[in-house]
């Protein structure tokens, strides 16, 4: 795996970006309109999360062909608070912004693989990856 590229996010407009970034990686190797508009979703998710709760951290994005199967990781990094109860903040509906509570537990069903790791005080690695 080669990481194609990265965003820093530490603005709102960062999100945007990202979103870009994310959208030409999939239509680049082949996804289609309804998957790349799964993929930006959840970039912008994982980038508003880092934005609202880190301040500041980043996206990266890996193309990964494993034995004729393509597809695109995506990993979100923060040093920001870490998520103390990881199990409560995939309930759906569970938010701590007042919004509708979507965001991981959305983040999730989008996409074909998620892992979270957080430790409170030392931030938190979303990786997630989407198969054509």
């Amino acid at each position: 795996m080669k990481t194609q590229s990265y965003v820093h996010i530490d603005k709102e407009l960062d999100i945007v970006h990202a979103r870009q970034i994310g959208r030409d990686i999939a239509k680049q190797i082949g996804f289609g309109t309804v998957d790349q508009a799964r993929i930006t979703t959840a970039i912008s998710e994982l980038a508003r999360n880092i934005y609202l709760y880190a301040e500041k951290g980043r996206i990266s994005f890996e193309i990964i062909d494993t034995f004729g199967r393509k597809g695109i990781i995506m990993t979100a990094i923060d040093a920001g608070p870490g998520i103390n109860d990881i199990r409560l903040v995939l309930q759906d509906g569970y938010t701590t912004s007042g919004g509708l509570g979507a965001g991981l537990p959305g983040v999730k069903r989008l996409m074909d693989e998620f892992e979270i790791q957080s430790n409170s005080g030392q931030g938190t690695t979303v990786k997630i990856a989407k198969w054509i």
